[in-house]
């Protein structure tokens, strides 16, 4: 029997607030879960970490410091995960939910061997509140979690279809990357992933995937390892 696909796959919270572009919009959860349903079904087993951008976005006042202001953004990614993973379970899904922060029973506390035989069982598991530290973004969380979980690859899915040397939005010349390295992201300052984040990359041979959350099926084939975006070597 082959070896199965473990992966890493992080979604915006902005992308699970659909059109509001804010809190849940439960029609755009259950269209992600279909297509993670999809993959799961065919034994790939998955990991989800998801930013909090829908409910709080760094420094929103002035009033707040850094560090506070990162432990409200710690929170918004366990509110997600918690209520993510619900609407994935109303689609038929197992699914469970792993804090880096201790969190009573709203969470389990992340524990490798638990995860990884949960994933081996075709639950989904939630990484939720990121390193548990402020002053470091949900990018280091995914890498750090895709690293302990010993995952082919994180994919991350962007408003965006790929990785450009530019802003197609503002360059129409813009050349979209098919492949490139983490030092080029680096080199290049392409903003893929923050910089703490690419250094655990390099430094643990992570591969990275980025893909368009609004393609057609995008999420369901780059769970199954179809890219169409862009691939970032390690």
């Amino acid at each position: 029997m082959s070896e199965k696909r473990r992966v890493m796959l992080k979604l915006s919270g902005e992308a699970l607030a659909g059109e509001k572009h804010f809190g849940f919009d439960d029609d755009t959860i259950r269209e992600v879960a279909q297509e993670v349903k999809s993959a799961v079904d065919e034994g790939v087993e998955i990991a989800i970490v998801i930013g909090g951008g829908n409910f709080w976005r760094g420094r929103q006042s002035e009033a707040v410091d850094r560090y506070k202001a990162d432990q409200v953004g710690i929170l918004a990614t366990v509110m997600n995960c918690i209520y993510v993973s619900e609407i994935f379970r109303t689609q038929g899904m197992k699914t469970m939910v792993m804090s880096s922060i201790q969190i009573g029973d709203m969470a389990e506390l992340f524990n490798k061997d638990k995860a990884l035989k949960a994933m081996s069982e075709g639950t989904v598991v939630f990484c939720a509140g990121g390193t548990g530290h402020p002053y470091f973004s949900t990018d280091t969380g995914v890498v750090l979690r895709a690293v302990e979980l010993e995952c082919a690859e994180i994919l991350l899915a962007k408003a965006i279809d790929g990785v450009y040397d530019s802003d197609p939005k503002v360059n129409p010349d813009a050349k979209k990357f098919d492949e490139l390295s983490i030092q080029e992201v680096v080199d290049k300052r392409l903003g893929v992933i923050d910089l703490a984040a690419s250094v655990i990359c390099m430094e643990n041979h992570m591969p990275l995937a980025i893909f368009s959350l609004n393609e057609k099926h995008g999420i369901a084939n780059a769970l199954k390892g179809r890219i169409t975006g862009t691939r970032v070597t390690a």
